[in-house]
């Protein structure tokens, strides 16, 4: 790679460190081009991305960015998968690591903190941004159902009371 495409990459990494809000470490080592095809669609899928970088140029463009505490990450063959919903990038890395082996989780960022496997796999376990959504949906529905059932319960009892006074009326 000659100087003016390393200078780019470092530049485009440098922006995706300052512009993104969740980043995730991995080692990859082991993962063949098929199973890595099938990593980055599972993350394309939930909007997020996954990048195999180059450790030199890594620490280049991380220095001077919020992330610049996970520089010691960057050792051997590392991949970083981020996003800007918090959720997204590490249930997707968690779940592949999951089922594949050859993939490890070595941390992460999220904020202004500093996260370790531990910590990366208990973010990948709350509920996605379009989960949450859901379920706010769900909530102010709820409500408008509740009140509808309850102000028609009241016409069905006086239908009832007066329908049992009427069969009341015909027996005496």
């Amino acid at each position: 790679m000659d100087r003016a495409k390393k200078e780019k990459e470092v530049a485009s990494l440098h922006q995706v460190f300052n512009e993104t809000s969740v980043l995730v470490v991995t080692h990859y080592l082991g993962l063949n081009v098929a199973q890595l095809d099938e990593l980055r669609e599972k993350i394309r899928e939930v909007g997020a991305s996954f990048k195999v970088t180059k450790n030199r140029l890594t620490h280049r463009a991380i220095a001077g960015t919020k992330f610049q505490d996970l520089s010691d990450l960057f050792v051997g063959p590392t991949a970083i998968a981020y996003s800007d919903d918090p959720v997204s990038a590490p249930k997707a890395v968690v779940n592949f690591a999951k089922k594949n082996e050859k993939l490890v989780v070595l941390g992460g960022f999220f904020g202004e903190q500093r996260l370790d496997t531990e910590g990366v796999k208990a973010l990948a376990s709350l509920p996605s941004l379009d989960e949450v959504r859901g379920g706010i949906v769900g909530m102010l529905k709820m409500p408008a159902t509740r009140i509808a059932g309850v102000l028609q319960a009241p016409a069905g009892q006086l239908v009832r009371v007066f329908g049992a006074y009427g069969q009341s009326g015909e027996a005496a």
